[in-house]
């Protein structure tokens, strides 16, 4: 319950600092640090959300190894769907596929929950050997 109630806080601060990152955005036409917080905010969280199980698993004091089959194939294409619509307007954006697909949404769901699997899966792939 202890966790939950600290993700909900630092979720709730999260949210408030975006709002003043808009706002600040707005009366100097810098959107980059709006930008940085759109796509970091949602893999913190995701992070956030695997650490109880981390702690538990810690606490076992075994070898780790990383998992690089879940980064390749969830990982990595999470990251992508996270950062595609912002990899748009980049210089390389007309030669990456579906990002003008993501860039049409925008900030929105999909790229929102796209950088929470990310961080989840981040964190998932320290994995002890069996």
């Amino acid at each position: 319950m202890g966790c939950t109630i600290v993700i909900g806080v630092i979720f709730y601060v999260g949210m408030k600092y975006h709002i003043n990152l808009k706002r600040e955005a707005e009366m100097t036409y810098n959107m980059f640090p709006t930008l940085i917080f759109t796509i970091v905010s949602p893999v913190v969280i995701g992070l956030l959300l695997r650490i109880p199980k981390l702690i538990l698993e810690i606490i076992e004091k075994k070898k780790w190894t990383f998992d690089w089959v879940k980064i390749v194939a969830v990982g990595l294409p999470a990251l992508y769907v996270a950062l595609a619509p912002y990899l748009y307007y980049s210089p390389m954006g007309d030669y990456l596929p579906f990002a003008a697909v993501f860039a049409s949404f925008g900030a929105s769901t999909i790229t929102t929950a796209a950088g929470i699997v990310f961080g989840y899966v981040l964190l998932d792939s320290l994995k002890k050997p069996d």
